[in-house]
């Protein structure tokens, strides 16, 4: 065993492997200080809640408490691996600060209460604006980071029991894009590819996805390959320089806003140069022709011209995905979070398409998710669709969704979409929702243009309910506060971004009064005497497991089939890919094998839309087009973003994510480890920009959109000049003097992709200003993207409380990896 400082190492030890090879296994595990192996009661299934990417573990018990993590040696995912937020984040639920009773607002102030008082008064509010208004009054906005039985039971409360068109999730902000191309291309939600691809790939191509940060052990994987014989060609799309961008074969670092250009400079090459597999374009899809001629418009000359890379650049990349055997791509908030997001990530899935590499060991595209139950939120109808991946627009998934709840069509609001984030929130700043219930998420943190949403929350005739682990930004301009249970203190199901679904369950005892997320919805439900059309209770579950199996019988028959999965065979076998049923009991590895689709006019969950104005397809139309069920290859034209750089503000502004938080650090921040890697917002910059205006590493500086303004001290990196990158997960105020804003969404702007309605946190136009000198670096990791260019910057280290173990695994009695 080795014991290695997980904050200054996050990836650990290499375990180097061959293409085709099953990844080898290593087991990460961390205690608390003073507690050994032998001092731990109870290890208990578990997995992560704070990235994407699914880590398998087993929760330490002891006296009650948690008191560790350990890595699952055979799990699928992480085969035993775990990462810095997996390693510390658990201490979170131990904290001083938790919210152990309910609260509500009497004379302007939140006091504690009752349960009953509580709920009683949520209850009797909805059941008010039901008989003054009705169904448009109620408002849901959830998370990425509940349970499948949780998401579940929301949806049917909402859609089904209330009525309400609007419900939508966090996801929105960070995942919506994903759905959005794989509807778009396929006809249906669903990762095509699999991790397990990685094992096989020849050429990885990473399109705006910072892998190495916001799935750290994935990218583990990634190393392992390329440590081992024959590695990958790795390609990087990102204009920082992340530890992807430094271990690629080629980096290409785009203007931001421009990512169809390139894209389409990449397709033009692959085409011209006869890449392309014609027998399984005629075969497997429709489209292609209209793609062959809008590229041509598009040389690797005028992409360079617009995306500011170099037109060699272009063919050398355009070469490496053209002569791949074996091509994987993920994607990301690199195009998710930018301007044409869902055009942007529909032309990597064209580039799989036309390469004919879906379906194989090694051929597959992930549209990666960023956060860790995303994929529920979307599978179940909690974020802007349907449950189990059922179309709105087709009068007969409703009536199944209908028979299935038992309740008349009627009830299911289908007049139009769902309503997504940004339009909840526009609603309730007009008027028109009146209770807007936000469970497991902080708006006033995470979404654009700040003091918009405060206003909103704040607005007087909207009663806002938060369900919450803490007294976050959000929660603190609430009319009522519920305690929500946290990871390890509450039992359910999640679904990663490769659909591999894993049992989470129940560690310890909640604290004081705090209640599961279910528990909650299952009150309410029962508060507002929910019935099926036959007078029985609307939400007929009681437990998790019940909710489970309720949710299965949704699922059968749907691209998400759960109906082969039970909690027993999850706790036998560990973590299974969807669809899993009685014709594949074992789970499905890839999607789209020889061609098959989900995208039947009868059966596919979107009939699309327009990638400009994000109108739907009519249901004639896409009949018309896709008769037969194919793959759709959709092109599109680059379009110049609303908002334009200029002499005024001349820099573009991203922001994102840093490897040691997860969103607005309402757990990570209250891990000590976690926090002093990257305790406060830094502003990085290019060695050029930062000359422009004076500043040095650690200077303090003033970021400035037309929107407000943002004080934070100065990093210098390899950043490409002319961009500027702000971490999002700081609240409103400097800790130090509490007089400044610090938090990356004052500055971002109210415009979101017209097809997935995600909000557009990448491109925005900025002025960066100097305030004042000083003599102290940015408080940024060095591990990381944030990487210094002064070398006299002290690197990130975690010492001694930061020591985690990493051991090579037993060999298991996992099947081998696949070859072929």
């Amino acid at each position: 065993m080795e014991r290695r400082d997980a904050i200054a190492d996050p990836w650990g030890a290499r375990t180097p492997y061959g293409p085709g090879e099953q990844w080898p296994v290593r087991v990460d595990s961390r205690l608390a200080d003073g507690v050994g192996e032998r001092d731990v009661e109870r290890w208990v299934r578990a997995v992560s809640l704070l990235h994407s990417n699914g880590d398998a573990m087993d929760i330490a018990v002891r006296d009650g408490r948690v008191v560790g993590v350990r890595g699952r040696a055979d799990d699928r995912v992480n085969r035993g691996r775990l990462d810095p937020k997996d390693l510390f984040g658990w201490q979170a639920g131990a904290a001083d600060d938790r919210l152990t009773r309910p609260l509500v607002r009497v004379n302007g102030e939140l006091v504690e209460t009752d349960w009953d008082t509580a709920m009683s008064r949520i209850a009797g509010r909805t059941r008010e604006l039901l008989d003054e208004q009705g169904p448009s009054a109620l408002g849901f906005y959830t998370t990425g980071q509940l349970m499948l039985e949780e998401y579940y039971t929301l949806a049917v409360i909402a859609h089904g029991g209330l009525s309400t068109n609007h419900l939508d999730g966090n996801t929105r902000m960070c995942t919506a894009t994903a759905a959005a191309a794989l509807k778009e291309s396929f006809a249906s939600d669903g990762q095509p590819g699999s991790y397990a691809d990685l094992d096989h790939a020849d050429v990885i191509a990473l399109f705006g996805h910072n892998m190495a940060e916001t799935q750290a052990v994935l990218w583990t994987r990634v190393l392992d390959r390329l440590a081992g014989p024959n590695p990958p060609a790795l390609l990087c799309v990102d204009p920082r320089p992340s530890p992807v961008a430094r271990a690629a074969t080629l980096h290409l670092a785009p203007r931001p806003g421009t990512n169809v250009a390139l894209m389409n400079g990449l397709l033009h090459e692959i085409i011209s140069a006869g890449h392309i597999d014609r027998g399984y374009i005629d075969a497997h899809t429709v489209g292609f022709d209209e793609l062959e001629k809008r590229v041509k418009e598009y040389p690797p000359e005028r992409a360079a011209e617009i995306c500011g890379v170099p037109a060699e650049r272009i063919r050398e990349a355009a070469r490496l995905l053209g002569t791949a055997e074996r091509l994987t791509s993920t994607v990301l908030q690199g195009f998710y979070q930018s301007h044409q997001a869902t055009a942007a990530a529909v032309q990597v899935n064209n580039l799989h398409l036309v390469r004919g590499m879906l379906g194989r060991p090694g051929c597959g595209v992930l549209q990666m998710n960023g956060q860790p139950t995303a994929q529920n939120t979307r599978e179940c109808g909690a974020d802007g669709d349907l449950p189990a991946f059922r179309n709105w627009a087709n009068d007969e998934h409703i009536a199944e969704l209908a028979r299935i709840w038992n309740i008349e069509p009627d009830r299911i609001p289908h007049y139009a979409p769902p309503t997504h984030a940004m339009q909840i929130f526009r609603y309730a700043e007009q008027g028109s929702i009146r209770m807007l219930w936000i469970s497991g998420t902080n708006p006033a943190v995470s979404l654009p243009e700040l003091a918009r949403i405060r206003s909103i929350l704040a607005r007087e005739g909207l009663f806002v309910v938060v369900q919450d682990l803490f007294l976050t930004e959000t929660a603190q301009l609430a009319d009522v506060v519920l305690p929500a249970a946290a990871w390890g203190e509450k039992t359910g199901t999640c679904t990663n971004a490769d659909r591999t679904v894993h049992l989470c369950e129940q560690a310890v005892e909640p604290p004081g009064e705090a209640r599961s997320d279910l528990d909650i919805f299952l009150d309410f439900a029962a508060r507002m005497e929910l019935k099926d059309k036959d007078g029985g209770p609307l939400v007929h579950w009681t437990d998790p497991e019940s909710a489970f199996e309720a949710w299965k019988e949704c699922s059968r028959g749907r691209p998400c089939d759960y109906s082969g999965i039970t909690y027993a065979k999850l706790r036998e076998r560990g973590g299974i890919q969807w669809p899993c049923d009685d014709r594949r009991p074992d789970g499905t590895e890839r999607l789209y094998a020889g061609g098959e689709f989900f995208a039947d006019p009868g059966y596919c969950e979107s009939y699309g839309r327009d990638l400009v104005t994000g109108a739907p397809v009519e249901p004639v139309e896409y009949r018309a087009m896709n008769p037969a069920g194919k793959a759709i290859i959709k092109a599109a034209a680059y379009l110049t973003p609303h908002e334009q750089t200029s002499e005024d503000h001349p820099l573009h502004l991203i922001t994102g994510r840093t490897l040691y938080h997860f969103h607005t650090r309402t757990r990570t921040g209250r891990a000590p480890q976690l926090q002093r890697a990257a305790p406060d917002v830094w502003v990085e910059l290019s060695a050029a920009d930062a000359a422009e205006i004076g500043a040095s590493e650690g200077d303090l500086v003033e970021v400035a959109t037309p929107r407000g303004k943002v004080r934070a001290k100065a990093r210098v990196t390899e950043i490409r000049d002319g961009v500027a990158f702000l971490p999002f997960h700081y609240g409103y105020w400097d800790e130090d003097d509490g007089t400044h804003r610090r938090a990356a969404n004052e500055l971002t702007i109210t415009d979101w992709d017209p097809a997935s309605k995600q909000p557009i946190f990448k491109t925005a136009a900025a002025r960066v200003t100097l305030v004042r000198s000083e003599d102290t670096p940015a408080p940024a990791p060095t591990t990381t993207a944030s990487a210094p260019l002064d070398a006299d910057v002290a690197p990130t280290e975690g010492g001694a409380s930061a020591l985690a173990d990493q051991r090579p695994g037993p060999p298991t009695d996992q099947p081998p990896g696949e070859r072929g």
